[in-house]
């Protein structure tokens, strides 16, 4: 079991490593494993100068909104006890992308402060699902329908502010139509400080995340604050999730196939689980947009549309599945 689960992590890193340099290579400008390597490292290839400039900050940022999603995914359900839980369908990542897009608009010389605006809205977002899905626990059809309409209200908000026609629908558009075009090395600084702490403080989070797997009295009986932890840990999961919906857009079903497949590969230990869910989460939607971006090539299929095609029906699986479950019981 335990070759099992080291085998899997390694196996996840190597694909991760293969579509990277894929990714590099592949596109409008192509260019074979040596000019790469040559041009990285001696600066005198043009075409590789090129791919350093415009398709290196969207590769950086795919990766790391990527991991943030899928370890928010697996902190949110550790929270919630719920294996439905994920930022982009319950509301949090569109709660986000409402108050950033309101706050950037407001206060545009605070951009790189962005991710902090999304975290407001995320957080809102968040208590308003827990509050109001929990009933002695959180049924997980109730949790879907719940964070759907808090989904749909915060989406309606930020396509209401967008109609104004100023500043934002020209300058955030791309955190509404979630493209990972254009970005530049400033957006992955904003990513990547952001994003690193949100995934260090994830990282150290583990322990707790297995004792909320236990009921919460025996939680108490040890003499550790429950609620205080549980406040904690979705902190954390907002602030990735709202600094990915702030610089990649709005990404869905990313949380909730990394975390049952991760579940499935090395277990429940959190430990183990969250590392693996973030190299994962990143393998996932570097490949997502790398096939975006080449399949129909020079055209573009966005990243969020790939996973919305994939998370849909594995969203449909997993609800007919707990039905059954429920049948049974």
């Amino acid at each position: 079991m335990r070759n099992r689960k080291i085998i899997s992590f390694i196996v996840t890193l190597i694909l991760l490593i293969a579509v990277l340099l894929f990714s590099m290579m592949a596109g409008s400008i192509r260019v074979s494993f040596g000019e790469l390597i040559q041009g990285l490292f001696t600066g005198n290839n043009e075409d590789v100068i090129v791919i350093k400039d415009l398709r290196m900050p969207r590769i950086i940022i795919a990766m790391f909104a990527g991991a943030a999603l899928a370890v928010a995914g697996v902190l949110l359900q550790a929270i919630m006890r719920n294996p439905l839980a994920d930022s982009g369908i319950i509301g949090i990542s569109s709660g986000a992308q409402f108050t950033y897009i309101f706050g950037v608009t407001l206060f545009p010389t605070l951009y790189f402060w962005s991710p902090l605006f999304a975290f407001i809205g995320g957080g809102i977002a968040c208590f308003l699902v827990f509050s109001l899905s929990w009933k002695s626990g959180l049924h997980p059809l109730r949790l879907i329908l719940i964070g759907v309409a808090i989904n749909a209200v915060f989406t309606g908000l930020t396509e209401s502010f967008n109609f104004r026609g100023s500043y934002s629908v020209t300058s955030i558009s791309s955190a509404t139509t979630s493209t990972l075009s254009m970005k530049t090395w400033n957006d992955v600084e904003i990513m990547v400080i952001f994003g690193g702490i949100g995934l260090v403080l994830a990282f150290l989070t583990f322990a707790s995340c297995n004792l909320l797997a236990l009921q919460d009295k025996t939680v108490k009986s040890l003499g550790v604050p429950v609620m205080r932890l549980r406040i904690f840990i979705a902190a954390v999961a907002v602030l990735l999730a709202a600094t990915s919906s702030a610089v990649a857009g709005m990404i869905a079903f990313i949380g909730i196939l990394i975390s049952h497949i991760g579940r499935q590969l090395v277990g429940n230990d959190h430990k183990l689980l969250i590392p693996f869910s973030a190299v994962a989460g990143a393998l996932l939607l570097l490949l997502a947009d790398t096939l975006g971006r080449t399949i129909i090539a020079p055209n573009e299929i966005p990243a969020s549309i790939i996973m919305a095609i994939i998370g849909g029906p594995f969203l449909i699986f997993l609800l007919r599945r707990e039905d059954k479950l429920n049948e049974t019981r």
